[in-house]
């Protein structure tokens, strides 16, 4: 991901003034106007939090540590900081959480559907099920009497989600509303991970100037 965002940033005329590794000098930031982080779980509370305390506006697509998530905005306060975080930044990916929420008011009403969600990955990925699955599953719960997801089994009001990690998938997310009559889904397959890139790259445009949390929904205006 870092070097496609440094390929298509600098196509689109940005400067890289700064990469960063695990071992990275974070005072190699102070000449950046936007830190985009796409690390690993371990690293990214470290790397937001350095990033706000040099005053640097972050743009965060690394899942698997939002269990510190109201630690990183307490800082991002504190710091009078800039962030957005978001679990998948393609614009086809958010305008497919819209869609799901939709669908899952829709569908509240009509018990004799079943429920899952089936998420595919390369196999590097690290964490399962993805933060995007885990982001399409709260909006089910937010928007229907589902209380809680489960990864593989579930009970009755819990959302089941299955991880597959096969070599070069991209990513595929499916949402399956099962009865005995009929199937109905929807699906959203990224063909590459230019789509990613390109929305984290605008995420980190439009949050120049601006102090506060925001998410996707601010970046696109839905």
């Amino acid at each position: 991901m870092g070097k496609t965002i440094e390929k298509l940033a600098q196509e689109k005329g940005h400067e890289i003034v700064a990469r960063i590794s695990s071992n990275g000098d974070f005072s190699e930031l102070s000449k950046a106007d936007v830190a985009i982080d796409f690390s690993v779980p371990e690293a990214a509370v470290k790397n937001i939090k350095s990033c706000f305390e040099m005053g640097i506006p972050v743009v965060s697509g690394t899942t698997g540590w939002l269990e510190h998530y109201d630690e990183v905005l307490k800082t991002c306060q504190l710091r009078n900081g800039s962030f957005i975080y978001a679990s998948n930044f393609s614009v086809g990916v958010n305008l497919f959480f819209e869609l799901n929420k939709k669908l899952a008011e829709m569908m509240k009403k009509h018990k004799e559907y079943t429920l899952d969600i089936e998420e595919i990955h390369h196999t590097q990925k690290l964490d399962a099920p993805s933060g995007t699955a885990i982001s399409l599953a709260k909006d089910i719960i937010n928007n229907s009497d589902y209380t809680n997801w489960k990864l593989d089994s579930a009970t009755e009001n819990e959302i089941p989600i299955k991880a597959l990690r096969i070599d070069d998938v991209k990513g595929t997310h499916t949402v399956f509303y099962r009865s005995a009559i009929d199937t109905l889904s929807i699906k959203h397959e990224a063909h590459s991970r230019e789509g990613f890139a390109l929305g984290a790259i605008l995420a980190a445009e439009w949050l120049l100037g601006k102090k506060g949390v925001f998410t996707m929904k601010d970046v696109l205006g839905i």
